[in-house]
Order: structure tokens, then sequence, then C-alpha cells
């Protein structure tokens, strides 16, 4: 934002309905006023951490006061003409709905632009011959866009475009670089995520018509969203992007900043910006190589530095962090580089654990390592889930794992590089194995294998996983089959390369218990849920077989377990409800 930039509003017009609040087109000052508008600018901020900068050379250019603006239908000249001859329509902009401008100093700008626009109104002429004679002021971007549509019905035609209102047309197709359903092009503008943008909101009224409109007309459309899109300011979307961003709004703020930066690539503060918007959405690895571009167009951009050195943090890079912390200028915070060295201490001890193989230690450091700040490392994450695994802490690997933010498997390789990826996918896959996915264990390791052919870890894992899923799949086979000796069999070798496989243990246990075998299955089931205790299916079984046992305690010490977890269960209610009265029932014949 410049600080001689001065709002000037337009009543209606397609872009003020898309985005729902009032237009942002910047106006030059003259010599005389400069004064007055530094004081008085009331643009559009953003949050703290976003960066505003004023785009040099992108302000539409005051056209002349004779211009005349040709009243051109949208399909049928000789009703539209009839209507304009009945009709004379007042240039004076209507007034705006609360939904289009949420905040209440937006609509006293409005009133105070209506009444200055009605003092003025004398100079302008009526219709003569069909056209008149308006001050592009009093049109504004709504006149510019009408004269674009003109133009492209002119050279496509207007088989594309169905009139709605005086100021807003309904469009076949996409939206140029806003988010929605259908196809969506990117050529031109930055990257457009489908779904996420204005296009799959209600703050808009341009609409998409139905699936039926041909290819034709869907080009021709998205041809003239393309040439409205590329005319607008990159300032002004980087100003509403600012406004999404401050409201919560992140997907629309990235593909703001999208658009922004398809027009003007080298403004460093686009990306920067655009790096905020990715954080957060979670999106850490996306915002890394955004602030790296950002300070490769603007090597001395306090604001990018800092935000990287945040994310390098976060991501547990604490020497890359701590040097772009002590490049952030003003925006440097003592307190940054304390806790920079706090994450380094704790992960020099993750380190040395692991050297020493004290599975215990290493979930300790790695805990205060997360803690500390580096919650979105996943190699830290992977340390502690193969702790966990170490120690036979199977659920606790899973619940660790699942907290650590999931990344696009092409940013992961493209930031850690194939190796380092593919170390962690070995965790994710005896993580996935020990926890019953197996179709998840093996494309895991495959993909590890893939990355990293040589590694020795990558082999032995993968050798296991397919033994274990074959294992588990021969076994369920002859399980349906009925064959219950054969079927515990191969279970058991399933179990002879990971011994505390919780979903093989139950399934074998469920064998042993069709063969009247229920202390071999209820030692099975405990096996099961030492490793993992909310493995229900486990428990329900360890309960059944104790029942058939007749041993009440331990029924209802299971039954209680389950009914905790899964208090609307009518089977377990009615299951516990049977077991305390045979218990009492017992204790009763025994006093």
């Amino acid at each position: 934002m410049g600080e001689n930039a001065a709002e000037r509003r337009s009543g209606c017009g397609l872009l003020s309905v898309m985005f729902g609040r009032r237009n942002l087109w910047t106006k030059k000052p003259t010599a005389s006023d400069n004064g007055s508008q530094k004081s008085t600018s009331t643009a559009a901020t953003a949050t703290s951490n976003i960066q505003f900068t004023k785009s040099p050379g992108n302000d539409i250019k005051k056209p002349h006061d004779d211009v005349k603006v040709s009243i051109e239908p949208i399909q049928n000249n000789k009703i539209h003409n009839q209507n304009l001859n009945q009709n004379q329509r007042s240039v004076v902009p209507s007034k705006p709905s609360s939904n289009q401008y949420p905040n209440n100093h937006q609509l006293g700008a409005y009133e105070n632009q209506r009444s200055s626009y009605n003092n003025n109104s004398s100079s302008v002429e009526p219709y003569r011959g069909g056209q008149r004679k308006v001050p592009r002021e009093a049109i504004g971007l709504s006149g510019e866009l009408e004269s674009m549509i003109t133009d492209h019905q002119k050279s496509r035609g207007a088989n594309g475009l169905v009139r709605a209102s005086s100021s807003n047309v309904m469009l076949y197709g996409n939206l140029g670089n806003l988010n929605q359903c259908g196809p969506a092009t990117t050529q031109g503008y930055g990257n457009v995520n489908s779904g996420g943008g204005y296009g799959a909101t209600s703050r808009t009224n341009v609409a998409a018509a139905p699936a039926t409109v041909t290819t034709k007309s869907q080009d021709q459309s998205g041809s003239l969203c393309r040439a409205i899109s590329t005319r607008m300011d990159p300032e002004t979307l980087k100003i509403m992007g600012n406004e999404d961003y401050k409201n919560g709004n992140f997907a629309e703020a990235l593909a703001l900043y999208d658009a922004a930066i398809a027009i003007d690539p080298n403004k460093a503060a686009y990306r920067s910006n655009k790096s905020a918007a990715l954080t957060a959405l979670g999106r850490i690895l996306d915002a890394v190589f955004e602030c790296r571009e950002a300070i490769r167009i603007e090597p001395h951009y306090h604001r990018a530095h800092h935000r990287l050195g945040n994310l390098y943090l976060r991501l547990g890079e604490v020497e890359k962090s701590m040097y772009h912390f002590k490049h952030s200028g003003p925006e440097a915070d003592p307190e940054d580089i304390v806790k920079a060295k706090a994450v380094q201490t704790h992960l020099n001890k993750c380190t040395e654990a692991k050297r020493l193989r004290d599975w215990n230690s290493l979930i300790t450091e790695t805990t205060k390592t997360i803690s500390s700040g580096a919650d979105a490392a996943p190699q830290v994450y992977a340390l502690q889930a193969e702790a966990l695994l170490k120690t036979h802490r199977h659920q606790e690997a899973d619940d660790s794992l699942s907290r650590c933010p999931v990344f696009d498997v092409e940013a992961s390789t493209r930031y850690y590089g194939p190796v380092g990826y593919a170390g962690f996918l070995v965790v994710r896959a005896q993580v996935h194995l020990a926890s019953g996915r197996f179709d998840e264990a093996v494309e895991a390791i495959q993909r590890a294998g893939q990355l990293d052919g040589n590694n020795r870890e990558v082999a032995m894992v993968s050798r296991r996983a397919q033994a274990v899923t074959e294992a588990r799949f021969r076994g369920n086979e002859l399980f349906k089959a009925g064959r219950f000796e054969e079927a515990c069999a191969a279970y058991g070798e399933g179990l002879d390369h990971d011994p505390r496989n919780s979903v093989l243990l139950c399934n074998r246990a469920a064998c042993r218990s069709k063969l009247g075998q229920f202390e071999k299955s209820v030692d099975d089931c405990t096996a099961a849920i030492t490793v993992r205790p909310g493995y229900r299916k486990a428990r329900l079984r360890r309960a059944d077989c104790n029942t058939k046992m007749r041993k009440w305690e331990l029924v209802v010490a299971d039954y209680e377990i389950l009914k905790k977890e899964t208090p609307e269960d009518e089977e377990v209610t009615r299951g516990l409800s049977e077991a305390q009265q045979q218990l009492m029932k017992r204790r009763g014949q025994d006093s």
C-alpha cells in the first residue's frame, strides 16, 4: 500500500460482486491533495505477519471524462433497445447490501461516496441515440468490465454468457484464478486448488452453469475470465488476500496471492504472504519454498528471513533457523535464538540416546524437542515412533506418528532428498505393519525401496512386510473355509517374522477358540492387548473365552473397560450385565 493511495469505489461490477467487498482500484493523487490523502487512506490492513508493499506502475490511469460508453445488448438487441427506451436507468450506484460490505466503516464510506456523487450528478448527460456520455469515474471498474465483455462478445460470440442483471453476468466454466468445482485452467496465473476458493463459497454472485454446456462455450468464458484477471492490479489482489488471511479464510487468501504472483511473479511480498497462507493451511514445506523464493528475489527482505527462520525451527533445522533469525533485521527477537538453542540441545540428546540404543531416553528427549518448537519435524516423530516400537508400545507409536504433519510426497522428496525421505517411510511402514494396516505398510516400504534401493534396512523391512501380509491373507482364506488348524498354522508362520503383531495374534486366538483351546486363545489376546491396549476386538475375544471358562471376575474387568470406551454398545452392556449377575450368583453360593 502506498502512502498516497486513495480508494476509488464502484457501486457495482463483476469483481465487486465476486469478492464481496468494495472496489480497491488506486487513483494517482494530484499535487494539491497529496497531503490530505496521506492521513485519510483507508485501505485494508492484514495481520502483523503480512508484509504490505506498493507495486509501482500498476495504477489505472484516469480516463477522459468525455469517453462514450456504448450499451451493448447481451442476447437480443431489439428487446434490449426497447427496454432502454422504456426504462432510463440512473447511473447512481445502488446501495450495497450488508453481505457485500460487512464492515460498518465500509457502509459509512459508501454513504460519503454517494453524497459526493449526487453533488456532481449534473455532469451526466441523458441518453442520446442509445448511448450516454458518462464520466469514467462514475462507472469505475464496472464500465471497464462492461466494455471488456462487449469486446469479447463481438470477437467470440455471446453463447458463453447470460445476462443476469445490470451489474452481473453468469459465466459458464471456471472463474479464472478463483477456485471452484469443475475444470480449472492454471495457465498464466499460478496454482489453482480446485474446490477451495471463491468459486466454492457463497461470497460470489457469479454462478457456474450446468455441466451440459459445450466445451466451446467453456473455452470462451474461460478466456474472458483470464482477460479480466490479467487486467487486475496485483496489489489489489494482495490487499484482498490480506483481508481473507486476517479473517481466517486461508484457502481464499492463497488463491488471491497466487493470482497476484501470476501477474507480477517478481514481487517478494507476494511470495512471503503466500508462505504465510500455506503455513496456516499446514503446508509447511511449500511455505519454505515460497519464502526461499521471496529471499532470492529480495535478499534483504527481513520479514521473509524471520518467517523462514520460524519454519526451519518447526522442521528441526536449527542451524538454518538461526542463520535466518540473524538476518531478519528489525524483525529479530532474542527469544527466537534462545528457543532455537533449546531445540538444538534436545536434538543432540536424541542423537546420543539413539546411538546408545537407550529407547526410553529417546522417547523423553523427542517429546521435549517437539514441545520446544520442532512440532513439524518428521524426523523427530520418526525417532519417537521407532523408540516406541522397540519398547513394544505399538499403539503409542501409531499415535505419535499420527501427530506428525502429513506432507506431500513430491514436496517431501524435494526437501529431504530421496534417501532422507526413504528413512522416514521405513519407520512409517513398520508402524503400519504393527497396527495391522498391511497394505499401507507394503505400499510405504515399496516407495522407500524406489527412493533408496541400496538401503539394507529397507530390504529387511520389505521382506518382513511381505511375509506377514501373505501369512495373514492365507490364514484368512483358510479360516473362511473352516480349516481352523491350518489357519492357526498360517498365522503362526506370520508371527515367526513379527512375533508381536497384534492382528495375527488376535486372528490366531480366534482359531484356537474355535478349536476349544480357550487358555491359548486368552494368551494370544493378552499378548495383543499388551502392545495395543485399545485393541477392542482382542479384548472382546478374551472376554468371550473367559466367559466360556466361567472366569467371571476377568470377564467383568474386560467388559468394564470396554464399557468406558464404548458406552453406547449394546453388546458390551448386555455382556457386562450377564457377567455381573453370574459373579454375584457365584459369590452368593460360596457364602
